[in-house]
């Protein structure tokens, strides 16, 4: 004999039917309906270690400086930095972005006006910050500058970080010296200061960068003998037989 299923009976199997089907549907999505896994804390992914970045950022700037920008790789730095190019590309998913954060670490803190020199002369001043260490890291900035100089036409971003890297830190210097010879009375006021404090770093990166050839102290004092200080209406203190040696 057939005995038919209770309706009420019937309509408890299809919720039951339902209800499991539906949380099946949501352990697939990863989704949760127990209330006590719902307000538990989210684990968060492992967090990126970024203790390596100043070696790696340190690798391509060397690279940058031998290959320039249009020859250089990923895998070159991740050799020269030995790091894996994954990690590289998890940090930095393009060469750009990478290249962009490289020579944006090199602008450093800003002087500091107490560890200037302050010899009582603009000249003297400006000799003074000729020194050996000053002229090689000044040197190889510009190489750096002359691997990017491709790229720096396509990215106003790197035009603004390269500025700031290379040409500001020097100019900041002769900048400060020049207002401080204004104060004095030594100069006037009168003339194109912001020009005259970009005239040094200008000419140094023509000379390295178009003319191949390095900066030397006989150089740098020959373009505040027969250039800035003209340029400010200050007479040569020195006459080219007397200049200074070469010793710092």
């Amino acid at each position: 004999m057939n005995v038919s299923v209770p309706i009420r009976l019937r309509l408890i199997v299809h919720h039951e039917v339902k209800k499991h089907e539906e949380e099946a549907a949501m352990t697939l999505l990863g989704l949760t309906t127990d209330p006590a896994e719902s307000n538990a804390p989210v684990r968060s992914g492992r967090k990126r270690d970024h203790s390596r970045d100043p070696e790696i950022l340190a690798a391509t700037l060397e690279v940058l400086a031998e290959e320039g920008y249009d020859r250089m790789t990923v895998d070159m730095v991740a050799s020269r930095a030995k790091a894996g190019k994954a990690t590289l590309y998890r940090r930095w998913p393009s060469k750009a972005e990478l290249v962009i954060d490289a020579v944006a670490c090199m602008k450093g803190a800003s002087f500091d006006p107490e560890n200037l020199p302050d010899t009582g002369s603009l000249r003297g001043d400006l000799v003074a910050m000729i020194k050996t260490p000053t002229m090689e890291d000044g040197e190889r900035k510009l190489q750096i500058m002359a691997g990017i100089v491709s790229m720096i036409s396509r990215s106003p971003e790197l035009a603004l970080v390269a500025h700031q890297a290379f040409v500001e830190p020097r100019a900041a210097v002769t900048r400060f010296f020049i207002q401080r010879a204004v104060e004095r009375g030594e100069v006037s006021a009168e003339h194109d200061l912001e020009t005259v404090a970009i005239v040094a770093p200008a000419m140094t990166a023509y000379r390295v960068l178009m003319l191949r050839q390095p900066v030397t102290r006989d150089f740098m004092i020959s373009v505040i003998d027969d250039v800035i200080l003209p340029a400010l209406g200050l007479e040569q203190m020195h006459q080219a037989v007397g200049r200074d040696k070469l010793s710092s």
